[in-house]
């Protein structure tokens, strides 16, 4: 067990992260026709708006909330006055509320895809898991909320931000803090760290179009010369 623990989390994330930022890299290069979202917005509209709209800001609070929740070392936010407990239960009412945000909305996309015949006819495979993918890994973390509410303290979130830590700075020993962690928080980070190894080879990759357009803000002007 100790062989799979290392490998799923000392050695997985990279391949993960590997996959995510040359696959998107090289889809971009190769297939930019398909660098989209295929919107079927025409298709019941107001469950699409009502869905989207709640589905994006919970998954964009989720992740923000994730990364510097598991990134900002603890002795940064003991210095800004903030127990390693009071972050806890910040996080559990954060990801409490924004989870359920982003549950509700995510319900309302699956339910509008599958039972919809013509968003089901356009639908690949890979739409379908991926959803269902995203679908999976937020109902476990909602589910790691019952956990943390066992261990208030904050010992485990210390634990995971350890790891976080240790592998965004290519630091050996990943693996051992969380060793023996809940096993429902290893499987919820398992299927988060999937997401990102099939996030290049679904829709998703239109995120970083969302990115991108932050630079269209900042552009030069263009120069359009007037009918002499």
């Amino acid at each position: 067990m100790s062989y799979l623990n290392e490998f799923l989390f000392g050695i997985y994330p990279y391949i993960a992260a590997a996959v995510f930022l040359l696959g998107s890299l090289v889809r971009f290069d190769r297939e930019q026709y398909t660098w989209k979202s295929d919107s079927s917005q025409l298709l019941r509209r107001g469950q699409l708006r009502l869905g989207s709209n709640l589905f994006h800001i919970g998954i964009l609070a989720l992740f923000f909330g994730h990364l510097v929740g598991l990134l900002m070392p603890k002795e940064l936010y003991h210095a800004l006055g903030l127990s390693t407990a009071a972050k806890q239960m910040l996080a559990i009412g954060a990801g409490g509320v924004f989870g359920t945000l982003c549950l509700v909305g995510l319900a309302l996309l699956v339910h509008r895809r599958l039972a919809e015949p013509r968003i089901r006819a356009t639908s690949t495979t890979m739409d379908i898991v991926v959803l269902l993918w995203i679908l999976a890994t937020l109902l476990l973390g909602l589910s790691s909320i019952f956990a943390s509410l066992g261990h208030r303290d904050g010992s485990v979130m210390v634990l995971l931000g350890n790891w976080a830590q240790h592998i965004v700075t290519f630091r050996a020993g990943a693996a051992d803090f969380i060793a023996g962690v809940h096993g429902l928080y290893k499987v919820h980070l398992f299927f988060g760290m999937t997401l990102f190894l099939l996030f290049p080879f679904s829709r998703l990759v239109h995120v970083w179009s969302g990115f991108a357009a932050l630079g269209y803000l900042t552009r030069a002007y263009q120069i359009v010369r007037s009918k002499g």
